[in-house]
């Protein structure tokens, strides 16, 4: 059988009905002049290839203007690619507002610096540092804090622990807390492929 229920065959019914008649307007509008209406047809032809395509490569379209966004690749895997400076670079929602994070395997957690924590509506001033971590620049005073939620590509994650950096921390770190959410990641030349 063709169709699984009567409403396929009455979408379909109702679709070709509403096709005849934009066919049968379109050629009783252009009856005298043929090759302008074969022109405009062709244009619109275009025009829905044009759109068509654009949707389908959407992801691939915003990496190559956003280097850091995140593509889904299928239904289980994200792709991040490497940003200018050689690092893995993952455009997030935090609590729903944008995040640049540095992919960074030598981290325990997420830390996020001071400026996207203020940002993303926890307040510097009233964390309290009272864990430390060591990093290249020294040891740095740290504060626990719960995200609400975390978005990379179509993955959410809610209810995460992460830190916020008490020193100057250039950009936020998604570090092996957060790795460790999917069952497999690994680098294929300049693609980090994550995999739940």
């Amino acid at each position: 059988m063709p169709f699984e229920t009567p409403d396929d065959t009455a979408r379909l019914f109702y679709l070709s009905l509403l096709g005849i008649w934009i066919v049968a307007g379109t050629f009783f509008a252009y009856r005298n002049r043929l090759p302008t209406a074969l022109r405009d047809a062709a244009a619109w032809v275009v025009i829905f290839v044009l759109v068509i395509t654009a949707y389908g490569f959407k992801d691939t379209f915003l990496q190559q203007i956003y280097p850091g966004s995140a593509v889904m690749i299928s239904d289980r895997s994200v792709s991040l690619n490497l940003d200018n400076s050689g690092h893995f670079v993952a455009r997030a929602e935090v609590n729903g507002t944008p995040v640049r994070f540095l992919v960074d395997t030598g981290a325990t957690q997420i830390v996020l610096s001071k400026q996207d924590a203020e940002r993303i509506g926890h307040s510097p001033d009233k964390l309290r540092f009272l864990g430390q971590a060591s990093t290249a620049n020294g040891v740095v005073r740290t504060a626990p804090v719960m995200l609400d939620s975390i978005k990379i590509g179509d993955f959410i994650d809610h209810d995460v622990r992460a830190s916020v950096n008490g020193g100057d921390l250039g950009s936020s770190l998604l570090g092996m807390s957060y790795l460790s959410r999917f069952s497999s990641w690994k680098v294929e030349g300049n693609r980090m492929i994550l995999t739940r």
